[in-house]
């Protein structure tokens, strides 16, 4: 069956953010066009930020996806690693840190920023009850 590749932004047994592949099945829908399971979301919710955005240290609170409509996102975790995300790119968001464990800015989360000459649009959908595994 063919698959989609899913960016996901995680968090470790530690909290800190990674990058983690996986592959989407789509195996439903017909041969001309090929669709995955359905999966569950609660609210959607669109983001224009402008040129020269970037935010702090942060993790994700919910579990969502989040899809670039317009202009470039960089991700940049504690690690140095980078993944830039463009028009019609995304990942799905589930950097959440373990249970009983504070966020401390110095060691948890990810930044974001806007890239290039050209305003950021993003879609924002909070995943419902059932999530992608991590």
């Amino acid at each position: 069956m063919p698959a989609l590749t899913q960016i996901t932004l995680y968090a470790d047994a530690a909290g800190y953010a990674r990058f983690r592949e996986e592959a989407v099945a789509l195996d439903e829908g017909t041969p001309a066009a090929r669709l995955s399971r359905p999966y569950p979301a609660q609210s959607a919710q669109f983001r224009r930020s402008p040129v020269g955005f970037a935010s702090e240290f942060h993790c994700t609170t919910r579990p969502q996806w989040t899809f670039i409509l317009a202009g470039q996102m960089e991700i940049i975790l504690r690690d140095g690693s980078r993944r830039l995300f463009s028009a019609g790119e995304g990942f799905y968001s589930n950097d959440r840190l373990p249970e009983n464990t504070a966020f401390d800015p110095h060691i948890h989360g990810y930044k974001s920023r806007q890239v290039g000459d050209a305003a950021l649009v993003t879609l924002f959908v909070v995943a419902g009850d059932e999530t992608l595994p991590g």
